[in-house]
Parts: C-alpha cells; sequence; structure tokens
C-alpha cells in the first residue's frame, strides 16, 4: 500500500506540475499579446487576467509583480530567438545559416498565423526595464545579437566586426518588421514571400556595377513655432530609448530643463505628442523622397540618396525619426492612420525602385518587399548611432546601408 500511495502522490504531483506550467504559459501568452497592443508599461493584471478567464489574483500566484510578468515575457522572446539562431548556426555556409534563420521566422509566423502558436512579445520596452531585471534582459538581447552575428562566422578584420554587426542588426529588424507587413499576403504565399525576402537580404537591391555615390539631401525648411522643434526632438530621442509609456512628461521636459507647464503650453497631451513627432518623421522621409526626385538621376542615384540622408538623420541623434514602436500606445484609429501614411511611403519607395528596374540601374526584385527592408533599417538605425560614433560618418552610413542595397553577403564596405 505505501508503495502505491507513492505513485499517486507522484502522479498528483506531475499532474498539478502539468498544470502549472500551462496556466503559466497562458498567462505569458495573454502578457505578449497585452505587450505588444499597450508595451510593458500600459499592460496591467487585469488585462493579462481577462484574456486568459482568471482574476488578478490568480495571475498573482504565478507572478508577484507586473514587472515580474513582463520581465518573463521578454525572457521568453530571447529564448526563443536563441533557440531559432542555435538552430541556425548549424547550417554549414553563411548564406545558408541565414536562409534558415529567415524561415524559422516565416514558419513561426505561419503557425501563428493558424493559431498553432502565439506571438511572443516585442523587444522594444527592454531599456524601459526597472533594475535588477533591466541588466539581466540586456545581457541576454546582447546574446542574442553576438549570436546572429555570428551567423557570417568568424571577422578577418576590424572591418568586417562592424560589417558583421550591421548585418545582425538589420537582419533582426527586418524579421521583427516581418509581424508589420506579412499580413497583408494570403497564407499560401508566405513561401514566395520568403524567397523574395531572401533574395533581397542576399543580394540587396542594385545592380551590378553600381556605384555608391550618394547625393547629401537638404532637409532643411521653414522653421516653426519656436520651443517646440525642440519638445519634438527631446520626445522622439526619449520615446526611441524607453518605449512611449516609458518616456513620461516629466522625463521629457527634465530632459529640457523646462516645467511641465511649458511642456503643455506646446502640446496638450502625451497623445498629441507622438502624433507630432510621427509626423514630423514622416515629413522628413517625405522630404528625402521628393527632393531626392527633384534633383533627377538615376532611379538608383535617387533612392541611394534618399537613403543616406536619412540613415544621417538616425545617426547624428539630434533630430531622430521616432520608432514605429511608438504606435503601440496611441488609440487605434490614430495608430491606423499613422500606419496607413508609413504605408504610403513604403509605396512611394517601391514605384522608386520598380522604375529603376525598368531603367536597368536597380535589380529585378520584389519592389513591395525590398521597400519594407528600406522602412526597417531606416526605422532601426537609431539604435546603431553608438556604432556610428566609432567611424567616420559617410563610412558607417556607407556600411549600414549595404546591408540591404547591396546584401548581406557583400564584402566591398569592409575594404
Amino acid at each position: 500500500m505505501p508503495a502505491m500511495q507513492d505513485g499517486t502522490d507522484a502522479t498528483k504531483t506531475e499532474q498539478g506540475t502539468r498544470r502549472f506550467r500551462q496556466k503559466r504559459d497562458a498567462i505569458l501568452a495573454a502578457a505578449a499579446d497585452a505587450i505588444n497592443e499597450q508595451s510593458a508599461k500600459g499592460m496591467t493584471f487585469a488585462d493579462v487576467a481577462r484574456r486568459v478567464g482568471l482574476n488578478t489574483t490568480s495571475v498573482t500566484y504565478y507572478f508577484k509583480r507586473k514587472e515580474d510578468l513582463a520581465a518573463a515575457a521578454f525572457e521568453y522572446t530571447l529564448d526563443r530567438l536563441m533557440e531559432m539562431l542555435t538552430t541556425a548556426l548549424a547550417e554549414p555556409t553563411p548564406q545558408a545559416r541565414v536562409a534558415r534563420y529567415v524561415a524559422l521566422n516565416m514558419d513561426r509566423l505561419a503557425r501563428i498565423e493558424r493559431g498553432e502558436e502565439t506571438a511572443f512579445a516585442v523587444l522594444s520596452d527592454l531599456r524601459a526595464m526597472e533594475e535588477p531585471a533591466r541588466s539581466t534582459l540586456m545581457a541576454g538581447w546582447q546574446k542574442v545579437f553576438r549570436a546572429t552575428r555570428a551567423l557570417w562566422g568568424p571577422a578577418p578584420s576590424r572591418a568586417h566586426t562592424d560589417l558583421y554587426g550591421a548585418r545582425a542588426h538589420v537582419l533582426l529588424e527586418n524579421t521583427f518588421w516581418l509581424p508589420l507587413w506579412l499580413p497583408r499576403y494570403e497564407p499560401d504565399q508566405y513561401d514566395r514571400v520568403e524567397a523574395r525576402l531572401f533574395d533581397v537580404l542576399a543580394h540587396g537591391i542594385a545592380v551590378a556595377g553600381a556605384d555608391w555615390s550618394p547625393a547629401p539631401i537638404d532637409l532643411s525648411g521653414p522653421e516653426g513655432e519656436p520651443g517646440r522643434a525642440a519638445f519634438l526632438f527631446a520626445a522622439t530621442r526619449l520615446i526611441n530609448q524607453l518605449g512611449y509609456r516609458g518616456a513620461s512628461v516629466q522625463r521629457i521636459a527634465a530632459e529640457l530643463n523646462v516645467t511641465k507647464g511649458s511642456f503643455y503650453h506646446h502640446l496638450d497631451a502625451k497623445d498629441d505628442l507622438v502624433i507630432a513627432c510621427y509626423r514630423r518623421s514622416f515629413d522628413t522621409i517625405t522630404a528625402a523622397q521628393s527632393r531626392a526626385d527633384a534633383a533627377g538621376g538615376s532611379q538608383w542615384h535617387r533612392l541611394s540618396s534618399a537613403t543616406a540622408t536619412l540613415l544621417d538623420v538616425q545617426f547624428a541623434e539630434r533630430s531622430p525619426l521616432l520608432r514605429t514602436t511608438a504606435l503601440s500606445g496611441l488609440p487605434h484609429d490614430v495608430r491606423d492612420a499613422m500606419v496607413e501614411r508609413s504605408n504610403r511611403i513604403a509605396r512611394r519607395y517601391a514605384g522608386t525602385i520598380m522604375d529603376g528596374i525598368a531603367e536597368g540601374s536597380i535589380r529585378a526584385v520584389d519592389a513591395l518587399i525590398a521597400a519594407q527592408t528600406l522602412m526597417a533599417i531606416q526605422n532601426a538605425a537609431f539604435d546603431m548611432r553608438k556604432w556610428a560614433s566609432t567611424m567616420p560618418r559617410d563610412r558607417a552610413i556607407a556600411m549600414y546601408a549595404s546591408t540591404i542595397l547591396y546584401g548581406l553577403f557583400d564584402d566591398r564596405m569592409a575594404g
């Protein structure tokens, strides 16, 4: 009898452990959805509990604090990324490794579309986390970045190390960007999307022999309301670094050494601030595109000039473009309007690429997908400003742009 009792107890313990893990996983999945919609700071226990059909007290049984839940959701994302990278690193060549990593991401998104898997939390709020979770998570992110850079193997020179770092960042950003535009395609087209995306990543946009000689574009315009531009620049920098919720009005005011009252003199509410930052960013991109067209030259020259100019804006840090991650903090109607403006910008890039293909200055690629890769590197370049500061600015711009314009396996910028 005692032996039988021990077996029963062991079975009950195993079943209890399984139920605990299943419920914990369900809470993590709900938290990831909430983070992706509202940011980590906007997520609430009540919302997460509602998504899994529990009460708030039940959620706190698994995670004592909201910060603990957010950290666990981010750790899950980092673990999954490392799993995919470890699998990809087993391939024999850089091309095969990158192709495998892209395929694993596409397969994951296809399973999410079919309801077989849940999305994991985007990592935009890592820097806004509290210590000690922040340091642990940032160390995990560095591990992911180094594993991504290792897809290209050992770097034979310092220049190659810099180039491989740019490639790793661009590859990660493009896979993070995928969920924003992939839903425009039917699931049975995902294989075709994957092939065309990898074609752009592997071989770039430029035709063979295309020179890198972009012309700087003057983006200066009429001065607006005095002081307003400073608010927008400071807010954009802080939101890019800390996320929508992390960049409080008080922090933005403190950055400029002014009072909150001064803030509300220029803007009525924080949402108004984010909308104004987005409009300034989109206007900057549109100005680069339209002025590149006005200057004339081949479509390749126009595209490379606009890209170089916008990367310079991001690397300069003085007046950066607002990252799309801030969209999660906005009301849905406003968010939809901002996404549509972003899509119009991407379609304009696609038009330039299609015209370039017709004239022979741009390689025959899927223009819509190539345009999204440009949007991704443009969006994320702010995060590479420290990397860019280690070398002359024009070299940093050329090296970073080469990842998409010439492809992830072209070493010309390391020479």
